[in-house]
């Protein structure tokens, strides 16, 4: 055995070994339980960052310990291989895009391999493929056969400078999540998916998904907005047009003193036509056009508006109402109008006072003396109170008020109690090149055809010019010209491709059945393997991957293809890897590359550093000690071995000597005591709470443990030798590499990580003898062995009597004597 730790050698062996066994490789049918584990797939950027060696080396120790303890464990790869980055390298290299994309990928599957991690490479697929996207492809035909696709008109979030459509979720502070351009809005026809027909379930199962983060589930909350409230019907004076304003506050219908219209309304343009004020808002539609809806609706954004010259009716007081236009109200959201009510809403309190418009008390404080209700108010009151000014409503408190008013509005026919959403359908077209082919075509006679599942997939055509600011699908005559499905006449494909999420909301359930020629996936393999048993990735796609994967999985169940709910029963979402206090970033300066901390340390050393220094779930701050730490460690463990090797093998393998743990000294039994006791700690550490860090420190204590007991005389190398086993397997899910190698050194045959996982011998948590804490007022004076079936009165005696503590009870009264069994003894004194 090689007395010095060559992990380069070593690692670059058992890693060459591991591909040729296919020893990530899932069973089949083996009757085991299973156990899905998977880490979100990465973008082929062309270089794994240290937040990809943290993923995936928490995902790896779970699958590894997960196959140790018997399970059947799924742990499959993919690549989420379309996206602009590819053709804007397109544009700026001349490269294409399948091109670089596969070279990326080429390069960072070498470096996953190099980092040991056991996957099930037969398993792998990428977005980007045919094989791929053709699912896609029959999915989004699936969604558009049962009526949750649909194409319209509408303004949307545009990039200029990546000259492509975003979804609401794309939109950062106002700007593209990937350039940090400012978004505008821009008339587009687009497709879009009916997420909004599962707002309710995506809403109320998040209550069933115990195993998630509640920081995530409130995210997904927030996005999904559920709000109980009453739509209102404001007729348009000298016309038959109505208002309908969505309001939760129905109870201050009364206090409305003008009704604001989005400016991208409809009825805006209808109204003002002919008319004095139509110049004046047409200029403000076209202003609102160059502002994204954070820059409008922003708490801290002015609030401008103008008066159109028309009025509304109120519903229930029957007041004229001017109808106004203003840059916080969006056509997307509710009905695209509200009701201001300056007195008893902020936002409405500030426009009022800047437009000289009235404001009007409904609700009363109750600090405010009724007499008093009809002095000017100075801010907005916004609790609650006793209805004024409210016709046969006043006296009411407003809460009964509320629903009285609802329940008027829709015996009058002029309104309705509805619960709305904040949640938008998902806009999904994307004017780029490098993503899946939408499957449909226009045809003069027969119109929108959808392309027929056997005619599919509609692959992306090589004969394209990449230009920034243009849709290169659009340069590709053999791609647009086609043929219609239903008339066999001329028609246009469709050049619009797919927003990359789309790809990515599926995945999982194509690793369950990733070689299916003739089905996105079999229905008995997604039901054998959904849903997820553990995903693991970044708290930054709580709304979006997290949120559409779910949408996608409770329609596939609707369709019948799936028996499941939700896709992901548990979720950890890592922190982020941090030098100097912020984000690894190459814009910052502040990153290090894995494959040179890999080339100097080895990859053994990367993941205990990466697993070590802070819980999963925290951001980690990087160290070049601590990496240094943890290569001393493994250095420590290689030379533990090193020094037990000899004596071990005159041993046996130890299975017979064991019979003889019932005859051992109190030094052995320590030992054992301090082998079964972390076996406990690091089971649960990874099994339960995936408190990785704590569950390496207990395995750094067991090698102090087993140094110290080599020291020893007369050590039972029956005894060394199952701490020196258990080591090694507790070990391997962190260190893959070096314990598979001095798992061999110690006569073994079969790799480690087919070993069953340790369990811990209760017998040998027993404990003969420990150790009490003894105090003096609260000051530590000595440690002491007694018995560990001692009784309190036993243990007093026994301390009080001692020739160590009558030294500090000299001249001293003892007022009292307070005792923990098993920890402590606290001698109060004067």
């Amino acid at each position: 055995m090689q007395e010095r730790y060559l992990f380069n050698e070593i690692e670059s062996k058992w890693q060459k070994a591991w591909l040729e066994n296919k020893a990530g490789k899932t069973e089949e049918n083996s009757g085991k339980e299973k156990f899905y584990a998977l880490a979100m797939f990465p973008y082929p950027s062309g270089n794994l960052h240290m937040g990809h060696v943290r993923n995936y080396s928490i995902v790896d120790v779970i699958a590894r310990f997960k196959r140790m303890q018997g399970y059947d464990v799924l742990h499959p790869i993919g690549w989420d291989a379309f996206g602009l980055p590819a053709e804007n390298a397109a544009i700026k290299h001349q490269t294409p895009p399948a091109e670089w994309t596969w070279k990326n990928i080429a390069n960072m599957k070498r470096q996953l391999q190099e980092m040991g991690i056991s996957y099930d490479w037969d398993r792998e697929v990428a977005t980007c493929h045919p094989e791929y996207y053709h699912w896609t492809q029959w999915i989004f035909n699936q969604f558009y056969q049962h009526g949750l696709v649909y194409k319209k008109k509408a303004a949307v979030n545009w990039c200029p400078s990546c000259a492509t459509v975003l979804a609401n979720e794309q939109v950062v502070d106002g700007a593209c999540e990937r350039c940090d351009t400012p978004v505008t809005k821009k008339d587009l026809e687009q497709w879009f998916f009916k997420i909004t027909d599962y707002s309710e379930q995506l809403l109320n199962d998040l209550d069933k998904l115990t195993g998630w983060p509640e920081k995530v589930k409130t995210m997904q909350r927030n996005w999904i907005g559920r709000s109980e409230g009453a739509e209102a019907n404001f007729k348009i004076e000298g016309t038959t047009d109505m208002i309908t304003v969505f309001t939760t506050r129905v109870d201050t219908i009364f206090g409305v003193s003008y009704v604001v219209l989005a400016p991208e309304h409809p009825l805006v343009t209808q109204l003002v036509k002919g008319t004095q004020y139509e110049q004046g808002v047409l200029t403000f539609i076209e202003k609102m056009k160059g502002l994204n809806e954070i820059a409008r609706t922003s708490s801290e954004a002015e609030k401008e508006g103008m008066f159109i010259g028309h009025y509304c009716i109120n519903p229930l007081s029957g007041e004229r109402i001017p109808i106004w236009i203003a840059n916080y109200v969006l056509l997307e959201y509710g009905t695209g109008a509200v009701m201001g009510v300056p007195g008893h809403d902020e936002r409405d309190f500030a426009f009022a006072g800047k437009y000289g418009l009235p404001i009007a008390r409904v609700i009363l404080d109750p600090k405010v003396s009724a007499a008093d209700k009809d002095m000017p108010m100075k801010e907005a009151y916004i609790e609650d109170g006793t209805m004024v000014n409210s016709l046969d409503f006043d006296g009411l408190d407003n809460r009964t008020a509320w629903g009285k008013m609802a329940a008027k509005l829709e015996k009058l026919q002029l309104g309705e109690r509805r619960i709305n959403y904040r949640l938008r359908d998902w806009l999904i077209s994307r004017q780029r090149y490098w993503g899946a082919p939408i499957p449909m075509i226009y045809c003069d006679t027969c119109g929108v055809v959808p392309v027929p599942d056997d005619q599919l997939p509609v692959m992306l055509p090589d004969d394209v010019v990449f230009k920034a600011g243009e849709n290169p699908l659009t340069t590709s005559q053999s791609f647009v010209q086609t043929t219609c499905t239903k008339c066999g006449g001329p028609a246009r494909r469709e050049t619009d491709t797919m927003d990359t999420f789309m790809c990515s909301s599926w995945y999982y359930l194509r690793y369950c059945d990733p070689r299916n020629p003739d089905k996105a996936f079999d229905e008995k393999n997604a039901a054998k393997w959904m849903n997820v048993d553990q995903y693991v990735g970044g708290v930054e796609h709580a709304i979006l991957h997290l949120l559409y994967s779910r949408f996608f999985t409770k329609a596939l169940r609707d369709f019948g293809y799936l028996q499941v709910d939700e896709p992901f029963a548990n979720l950890l979402t890592q922190g982020m890897v941090c030098m100097d206090g912020s984000k690894m970033s190459k814009s910052k300066g502040n990153v290090v590359s894995p494959e040179e901390i890999i080339s100097k340390y080895g990859a053994d050393t990367a993941r205990m550093f990466i697993l070590f220094a802070a819980p999963p779930e925290r951001d980690l701050e990087w160290s070049e000690q601590g990496v240094e730490g943890c290569y001393r460690f493994l250095n420590r463990v290689w030379r533990l071995i090193v020094q037990y090797q000899a004596a071990l093998a005159s041993a046996g393998n130890g299975s017979t000597a064991r019979e003889s743990f019932t005859e051992l000294d109190a030094k052995a039994k320590q030992m054992r005591f301090t082998t079964h006791s972390t076996i406990r700690k690091v089971t649960n550490d990874v099994g339960s709470r995936f408190n990785f860090n704590t569950a390496i420190s207990s395995i750094m204590e067991l090698v102090n443990a087993l140094y110290l007991y080599k020291e020893e005389k007369d050590a039972n190398l029956a005894v060394a030798r199952e701490g020196i086993e258990t080591l090694l397997k507790i070990l391997a899910p962190f260190a893959p590499h070096i314990t598979e190698e001095l798992w061999g050194e110690l006569g073994n045959t079969e790799s480690i990580h087919k070993q069953a996982w340790p369990i811990e011998d209760e017998t040998a948590l027993i404990e003969e003898e420990i150790t009490i804490i003894l105090q003096v007022n609260g000051k530590v004076r000595d440690k002491v062995q007694v018995p560990a079936e001692i009784s309190k009165e036993e243990l007093e005696k026994m301390i009080l009597s001692s020739e160590k503590v009558k030294q500090h009870l000299k001249g001293k009264t003892v007022i009292k004597v307070i005792t923990v069994l098993g920890k402590l003894v606290n001698i109060v004194v004067r």
